[in-house]
């Protein structure tokens, strides 16, 4: 009986799973190719030894907060407008990061800018029901794995902005998917 509910609970999973994967899937291997090139911002915020994250609704991983930026828009003040939308915060910009080409799964120029919270409070939102605090030395297990560079890079603080090109294949699709899974088996 237990694992028949178990089971159920499995199945009842996939199927709430189906359309945020189905839309990530479309947007990733089809949508990314129409249209003008993706550009997306992303701030990285250090507060007190933490850097503040953003878990995703649609894939339940943590990454910095951020997201595209509207035609025509400067990256900067994009990037001060996704940080307000997705965690409360105003950010001012410190400094340029890095920017990461990348191919592969969801083609796109990733522009990141460490940053400094300047106002507002913190606060979930629709795209990103929860933000954090994560301390530098205890970053979460469920870090989405095109996060990791960029934090890196920015946590070391170069006198000079990186760019690297980087290929997200099927090994950090699979990873991204067992994250996803494993937030959703917690009820995260």
């Amino acid at each position: 009986m237990k694992a028949e509910r178990s089971g159920l609970r499995s199945f009842v999973l996939l199927l709430r799973t189906a359309p945020d994967w189905f839309l990530t899937a479309w947007w990733g291997l089809l949508g990314a190719r129409i249209g003008p090139p993706v550009e997306i911002v992303q701030a990285v915020i250090v507060r007190d030894g933490a850097v503040l994250l953003a878990r995703r609704r649609d894939l339940r991983g943590w990454e910095l907060p951020g997201g595209n930026v509207i035609p025509g828009e400067e990256p900067e003040a994009a990037l001060r407008r996704e940080v307000i939308e997705e965690t409360g915060l105003e950010a001012s910009v410190e400094g340029l990061s890095g920017v990461y080409v990348r191919s592969g799964f969801l083609p796109h120029r990733a522009t990141v800018y460490r940053c400094r919270a300047e106002g507002g409070a913190l606060r979930p939102s629709e795209e990103t029901p929860e933000v954090a605090w994560w301390p530098v030395a205890s970053l979460p297990p469920g870090l989405l794995p095109w996060c990791r560079t960029p934090l890196a890079d920015a946590l070391a603080a170069r006198a000079t902005a990186c760019e690297r090109h980087e290929r997200l294949g099927i090994s950090a699709i699979l990873e991204s998917a067992r994250i996803d899974l494993r937030a959703r088996l917690r009820g995260d």
